[in-house]
């Protein structure tokens, strides 16, 4: 079996932000953390024949922002599954926001189980984070990153580039700001405007094509000066702290989805939990498992590990699809000749060419 892990989706936020297409809502009447506990706990049983004896690898509390929980809330929600069994050493991340209030729960987070923390800095630039329509200052999100370093080995900052009006050397400050915390892992997304988001419906004025190719160009060779290892599309890491659970849906393992909106992948079947909270507390959970079509088992395959800047042992194409790799040997051979992927010694990896150009590469076997 391939390996297995936990997401728990915590669905609640202080304000939406208007980039932000993930499943979140304004918690505008505080959170009902003994409730969701419990309906996290129905949400897991309905699973547990599926994954019954199975060892679980990694755990991640997303959002929204986990963080609102307080600390006991949390320590509730790791104690949901004491059914399943879990490695020694599990890695157990929390997404959390800055902000004096939270940054002040870290130490309780940590007593409670949570080993890795993701912080939500976007920029460390008071203008930039204003037009993302962040909560926090610059100062709370400096106060917060040395507070979450102070109180976890693992720590990862969340950044973002191409933002509203930004020019290199704002990106470059961001960058270099992160770095000088010394954090084992960060995380630098390009600003994308996704559908149903409000950006994407009243785009801001962002940075044009050749600018954001030159951003991205100085955030791996900067992070890559400062020791920080590249191994996929968006995420940059110190020697041992890769994130173990994102490595998972990258190599395409399973992972079992608990909480409002989240999603499930086990032994080739999917499935989807309702995506509003009112919604999720109100009905008991049932799980609607859905067999992933052979036709798109390979797409979906190639989606994921194409991620990987060093890609993938092409064994564990058929491995975790159960299809020969003949499957998408013309695709193969389609990105080979385009430049955009490269076999060798046993491996299948995007060239730097097909890092740039990852929708096309991905896009060959979507349609294989």
């Amino acid at each position: 079996m391939p390996p297995l892990t936990l997401y728990v989706h915590i669905p609640w936020c202080l304000k939406k932000c208007p980039y932000c297409d993930f499943n979140s809502h304004e918690a505008k009447d505080g959170i009902p953390e003994a409730a969701y506990s419990d309906a996290l706990q129905r949400d897991l049983d309905g699973a547990l024949p599926l994954v019954a004896g199975r060892t679980v690898e990694s755990v991640f509390i997303g959002g929204g922002t986990p963080s609102l929980m307080s600390p006991a809330g949390i320590a509730r929600i790791l104690g949901v599954p004491p059914r399943l069994t879990f490695r020694a050493d599990t890695e157990v991340t929390l997404e959390a926001n800055p902000g004096a209030i939270e940054a002040a729960k870290f130490a309780g987070f940590r007593a409670a189980g949570v080993t890795r923390l993701s912080l939500g800095i976007q920029s460390f630039d008071d203008a930039k984070l204003g037009s993302l329509g962040r909560i926090h200052s610059s100062d709370e999100a400096k106060r917060a990153a040395e507070l979450a370093l102070r109180h976890f080995e693992r720590v990862n900052l969340d950044l973002m580039y191409g933002l509203p009006g930004q020019t290199l050397a704002e990106a470059r400050r961001d960058i270099e700001t992160a770095i000088g915390f010394g954090p084992g892992h960060i995380s630098a997304y390009h600003l994308t405007l996704e559908p149903n988001t409000a950006f994407f419906h009243a785009p801001p004025d962002l940075p044009n094509d050749d600018l954001a190719a030159d951003m991205q160009e100085m955030v791996e060779e900067t992070l890559a000066a400062a020791g920080y290892g590249h191994y996929e599309t968006s995420a940059f890491a110190k020697p041992d702290q890769q994130c173990r659970h994102n490595l998972n849906y990258w190599h395409f393992g399973d992972y079992l989805g608990i909480g409002a909106g989240a999603h499930s992948k086990i032994d080739g079947r999917r499935e989807a939990q309702p995506r509003n909270p009112k919604d999720y507390l109100a009905d008991p959970v049932t799980r609607k498992w859905q067999p992933i079509a052979q036709e798109d088992l390979a797409g979906e395959f190639m989606m994921n590990a194409l991620r990987l800047i060093d890609g993938f042992e092409s064994a564990l194409f058929q491995e975790r699809t159960g299809l020969p790799l003949e499957t998408i040997a013309p695709a193969l051979r389609r990105a080979e000749s385009e430049g955009l992927l490269v076999r060798t010694g046993g491996r299948i990896a995007p060239t730097p060419l097909g890092q740039r150009f990852l929708n096309r590469l991905i896009g060959l076997f979507l349609s294989s």
